[in-house]
């Protein structure tokens, strides 16, 4: 589960770790109120309004309907005519972002809609560092990864110069060691108060991540203010679902407007749904048999459209639900059933299979592969619905035929 940049900015400032004063804003009065009370505490008479939304590139991302405004911009009206002029321009801009569609790199063309903004203090920055606690799938750990070329996306750092991402793994028995965090703020170039300053904010990174079951906490830029404070400028994290249980709190965070339509609706249904970007809808039951789908669909030369489990107990109203979600994708050219009935039974199955093309109608080729519990049942009510569907007798020859088909 992803949360705003706000929230991730809350859950560091109640640990102790240093973020620039900041209030969330839902509509364009409430941006406003906010401006002269940031003002006034901060000391600056500079604020940035920033849009909130669960995407990277804001600050390079740009309108629909306003394309020359940004999804950050910094006002700086109110050093020379004051809060008044502050408050003004930040009132045009709530006008011109919130209820509307801000595009960025991460976004795709579709964009997101900007339902809240962030109006926060402006920070005198002197450096841009960029660092992240990120769960490494293959240690089992989480790992500290910094680079002095904050502001950038670290895809692109990663590529063109590894050379400066620097890493630290962090032992989950005793967490990131003050030697390793001094060893991080050397590698970056920090020296006196600023290394101490750093070494502090890192293990106190460190230590939240470990507390709050996240996958990531990703600070890109870190900066380093004109006074030698580090600080954290943008903030996103994202967390273990399966842990949530544990952090109610964190669990009422969750922006549902945010989340993928499908895997919403899947998730609500009881569902394991992953939406992917090929053309090939599957439905199969047990996460194993469904990778291994997918591998045998890529072997042929198809590309999966979705991950989609529905599990060894689904009921004909999951099936049917899980087939809708499926042809609800535009992408998709063909599905491919694939079902090894054991607990799962093969009739319920087909009986979803056939009430869901009665509901939502069937507009590219089908091939099902059955086998197991009550297979002939589940094949004879495929036969007797008239529905044109290729039977499949294995996985290979399943997904050989639907490969072909979607040629």
């Amino acid at each position: 589960m992803k949360i705003h940049e706000h929230q991730a900015k809350q859950l560091m400032a109640a640990r102790g770790i240093p973020v620039p004063l900041g209030r969330v804003a839902r509509s364009v009065d409430e941006a406003v109120a906010a401006v002269r009370p940031l003002i006034e505490e901060s000391g600056n008479p500079v604020v940035v309004v920033k849009s909130q939304i669960h995407a990277g590139g804001r600050g390079k991302g740009t309108f629909v309907e306003h394309p020359d405004v940004r999804g950050v911009n910094v006002v700086t009206e109110g050093v020379a005519g004051g809060p008044s002029a502050a408050e003004e321009r930040v009132r045009e801009l709530a006008q011109q972002m919130l209820g509307n569609t801000l595009v960025t790199i991460q976004t795709g063309p579709e964009g997101k809609r900007v339902s809240r903004l962030y109006i926060e203090q402006g920070i005198d920055i002197a450096r841009e560092l960029y660092l992240a606690v990120l769960l490494d799938r293959s240690r089992s750990r989480n790992i500290v990864m910094a680079s002095t070329e904050g502001g950038m996306e670290i895809e692109k750092v990663a590529a063109e110069t590894p050379d400066k991402i620097i890493r630290a793994e962090i032992d989950p028995a005793i967490g990131l060691a003050p030697f390793q965090a001094n060893g991080l703020a050397h590698a970056l170039g920090m020296e006196g108060d600023t290394a101490k300053s750093f070494a502090r904010f890192v293990i106190a990174l460190a230590e939240a991540a470990a507390e709050l079951d996240t996958d990531l906490i990703e600070i890109n830029p870190l900066v380093v203010t004109g006074d030698g404070r580090v600080m954290a400028l943008d903030g996103k994290m994202a967390f273990d679902d399966n842990a949530l249980y544990r952090h109610p709190d964190i669990a009422d965070m969750r922006d549902e407007t945010e989340e993928d339509a499908s895997e919403l609706a899947a998730k609500n249904a009881g569902l394991n749904y992953i939406k992917l970007e090929g053309t090939i809808g599957c439905l199969v039951n047990g996460a194993g048999l469904a990778m291994a789908t997918m591998d045998t669909i890529k072997h042929f030369g198809g590309e999966p459209a979705n991950f989609l489990d529905v599990g060894g107990g689904a009921t004909a109203d999951q099936v049917t639900t899980a087939f809708q979600i499926i042809t609800k994708d535009p992408n998709v050219k063909g599905i491919f059933v694939n079902i090894f009935g054991g607990i799962m039974r093969c009739d319920v199955i087909a009986t979803g299979i056939v009430e869901a093309v009665e509901r939502v109608g069937l507009e590219v080729p089908l091939v099902v592969r059955l086998e197991g519990t009550n297979v002939g049942q589940g094949k004879q009510i495929i036969e007797d619905s008239g529905l044109q569907v290729v039977n499949a007798d294995s996985l290979r020859d399943g997904a050989e035929k639907i490969v072909e088909l979607t040629r």
